[in-house]
């Protein structure tokens, strides 16, 4: 591995990109918490339907995260409550993986889900399911474009992923 290791990582990507893989796979390899943010942004409960923090919430839960030492955030999203992950962030990994690759990923994704093969922190439904399609081409349209126009003054601590081999090459 590298001597300069981040010790705070923000991974960004869209639904099936691999985000929270990559998050837990550099969690375990650099022993560093990963958090993802679909957890920042809802309270989960098994017993019943998440319930949406507050926006305050939200952001006072993200801070007290990434005041931390070491950490590795993985999400979606890249709205202004984010920016202070991205600004503290050592490396800001953004996966720019295939559409159709993503696209794959969804379908397997919920499949295995349904058979009970793959864990879930929400209810996998067929809403959900058609929903991560909607979000796909939201963020291949919209959210890219925001991410680079938002955040491309992080330029210096940016590394685009194409695929799993760039990261490994990053990181041996």
């Amino acid at each position: 591995m590298k001597n300069n290791i981040p010790n705070k990582i923000h991974i960004i990507g869209s639904v099936g990109s691999g985000k929270t893989t990559l998050a837990r796979e550099l969690s375990s390899k650099l022993n560093v918490p990963f958090y993802e943010l679909d957890n920042v942004v809802w309270k989960r409960h098994k017993e019943h339907e998440d319930i949406r923090r507050t926006e305050k919430e939200r952001e006072e839960y993200l801070n007290t995260l990434i005041s931390s030492d070491t950490w590795i955030i993985e999400g979606i999203h890249n709205e202004e409550w984010v920016t202070n992950s991205f600004r503290n962030a050592d490396l800001i990994i953004f996966l720019d993986t295939n559409y159709s690759v993503r696209t794959y990923r969804i379908i397997r994704r919920f499949l295995l889900q349904k058979l009970g093969l793959e864990k879930s922190n929400y209810k996998p439904t067929l809403r959900i399911f058609f929903k991560m399609f909607k979000w796909n081409r939201h963020f291949e349209e919209i959210g890219k474009p925001k991410f680079y126009n938002k955040f491309g003054k992080y330029d210096d601590k940016i590394l685009v992923v194409t695929n799993k081999k760039e990261i490994e090459n990053y990181f041996n």
